[in-house]
């Protein structure tokens, strides 16, 4: 396994495009990606607050390249890098998985720091024996779409009673579920029908289909033109042979490492890949800035929402606190209407109240207790005792139910409604002005390449 040379291995990846020309497409991911991750004004916080769990996009397109034993996919990803980054043979040289990205100076980091480096792969560990077969290359190649490219090399598989220190089926197809990109080589020498590889296929193209693109790698080793096609017809039967794989339009290009000391009279589309690679690029900055403003979408209906059910609460609690008010002073006038009928509506307090006060004094007063006095008369004698105390469990019904439709529903403060709001309007005013211009911009540079070609 490759060693990691230096504690600063993440921060030599990370500034890859920090410095020198970039590219419209490099800005627009990398730019993308900052609005998502900002620590005080990103997307991601912004989503955590209203209970949205956003995910960034990552800032460049990975590309799997599989396929069986010895088919040439380190030596193609050597030649579209342009350096000598992974060992090539016949023998089984990637016995792990290998990560190339573009970085501002030759590194090699390990399995650990590989997931440090790629946060997005932390499930990898729950695969026993993945992380120590896990190491990441990075090289300072600009050719080509590299800067914008992380490839995936993958162990060569074989038949038979190989072994692999892990599931070597199951990392695959998980890798192919987050990979952009699936380039899949057969070797015409042999292995092509490497029925690992078809099983592992055939599973990925359940639900990733369009990821996969099928190549006839070391077209130039097959022999005549006639050796080639019979290699050709027997893979596509092989591949039509299962369900999930016989369509319509099925494709496979020849292609193989151009040599200019070795001529050769095949047909070469690996320039196919290149432009297969760049429309994947292409296809994954348009689904970016969808996704940017799916999720701007989504944040503002979130805090919409949230506003819309702030103001529900707050006219829930106001209705709420005129009730309780009413049925409160309804439970406490009830008891006063008892005190004031048992201080002045019976005989015994009539004569009291003349012997304290006197006849004048107590005339004055009756006045104004009067209408309690009347009422209270209307009461049979026989049934006071039963009308006092039902009238007292009716004050108290009417203080329990005034003290149950008291309870409030959370509202926002005006600092926490001011923060959203403030949180909305940079959404909509800047991100979603910073996407319309990189979607420009990225425009612009499409229309301005096709016219020049």
């Amino acid at each position: 396994m490759p060693a990691s040379r230096s504690g600063k291995s993440r921060e030599a990846a990370d500034r890859t495009v920090g410095g020198g020309a970039q590219s419209v497409t490099e800005r627009v991911l990398w730019e993308a990606h900052s609005l998502y991750v900002h620590p005080c004004h990103g997307l991601v916080s912004i989503g955590e607050g209203l209970g949205l769990t956003l995910l960034p996009p990552r800032r460049r397109v990975t590309v799997m390249v599989m396929g069986n034993h010895s088919a040439g996919k380190s030596s193609f990803i050597n030649w579209y890098v342009e350096e000598h980054i992974q060992r090539t043979g016949v023998a089984i040289e990637t016995q792990g998985f290998t990560f190339i990205t573009s970085g501002k100076k030759r590194e090699s980091l390990t399995g650990n720091a590989t997931l440090h480096l790629y946060p997005h792969f932390q499930i990898l560990q729950n695969f026993k024996g993945v992380p120590e077969y896990l190491s990441t290359e990075i090289c300072t190649s600009k050719q080509k779409q590299f800067p914008l490219i992380t490839f995936l090399d993958t162990p060569g598989l074989v038949d038979g009673d190989m072994k692999y220190p892990f599931d070597v089926e199951g990392a695959l197809i998980w890798f192919g579920q987050l990979c952009d990109l699936i380039l899949v080589f057969f070797d015409p020498m042999g292995q092509a029908l490497c029925k690992r590889t078809l099983n592992i296929v055939e599973k990925i193209n359940e639900e990733h289909g369009d990821k996969l693109h099928f190549y006839l790698s070391k077209a130039d080793e097959a022999g005549s033109e006639g050796d080639r096609q019979r290699v050709l017809m027997q893979i596509v039967q092989e591949l039509c042979k299962r369900p999930g794989l016989n369509k319509c339009g099925f494709d496979m290009p020849t292609i193989f490492i151009p040599n200019p000391s070795k001529p050769s009279r095949c047909v070469n589309h690996i320039e196919a890949v290149c432009h297969t690679i760049e429309k994947t690029i292409s296809q994954t900055v348009q689904h970016t800035l969808n996704a940017l403003e799916r999720d701007c979408q989504l944040i503002e209906e979130a805090t919409q929402r949230l506003l819309e059910d702030d103001n529900k609460a707050k006219k829930s609690n106001f209705n709420a606190f005129f009730r309780g008010l009413l049925l409160g002073i309804v439970g406490c006038l009830l008891p006063i209407f008892l005190l004031l009928a048992l201080i002045f509506g019976t005989t015994f307090t009539h004569q009291l109240w003349t012997l304290v006060l006197g006849e004048k004094q107590f005339q004055a007063l009756e006045l104004y207790t009067q209408p309690v006095v009347s009422i209270w008369r209307l009461v049979p004698e026989d049934q006071t005792l039963t009308v006092f105390f039902g009238l007292l469990f009716l004050s108290i019904l009417f203080l329990l139910l005034a003290s149950y439709t008291l309870r409030m529903k959370p509202t926002l403060s005006k600092q926490h409604k001011q923060q959203l709001e403030d949180r909305l309007n940079y959404v909509l005013d800047e991100v979603l002005a910073k996407k319309r211009k990189l979607y420009e911009e990225y425009l612009r540079q499409s229309i301005g390449e096709k016219d020049l070609s």
